[in-house]
């Protein structure tokens, strides 16, 4: 279970999110879980930020380029390609994660995601080793 959370994490948070709270008795499982959980809730957080800050550039591209009457849009020519970066790299990470764990999982290990792994720790008052 601790490897499907994982595998189906790539499809959304809310598979992980149900093993989570279905294998609560498994400590493994639950911690797996908890982390694909937590690292996709941040993923979205972020790009939700992003999504709102990409929209407020474009609304203030497009108030000032009606009063400049021809001036290239600096503002989306330089947030457009960090904006779609961003989202490239984080939908690789979130394949790399994926993946990179589910082996883990399924070879039996208490691997910690970077950040998330102590986080998911506390949240279930485990110890530093399992």
């Amino acid at each position: 279970m601790a490897t499907l959370a994982h595998a189906l994490s790539l499809l959304s948070f809310l598979a992980p999110l149900v093993i989570f709270f279905i294998k609560r008795e498994s400590k493994f499982v639950s911690f797996h879980a908890l982390q694909a959980v937590l690292w996709h809730v941040a993923y979205l957080l972020l790009v939700f930020v992003l999504t709102a800050a990409f929209l407020a550039v474009f609304i203030f591209t497009i108030v000032t380029q009606v009063a400049a009457k021809g001036a290239p849009p600096l503002g989306l020519f330089i947030f457009f390609p960090v904006f779609w970066l961003v989202l490239v790299v984080g939908g690789i990470l979130n394949l790399i994660l994926a993946v990179v764990y589910a082996i883990k999982a399924g070879q039996g290990e208490w691997a910690d995601y970077p950040i998330f792994g102590g986080l998911a720790r506390k949240i279930l008052k485990m110890g530093p080793t399992a």
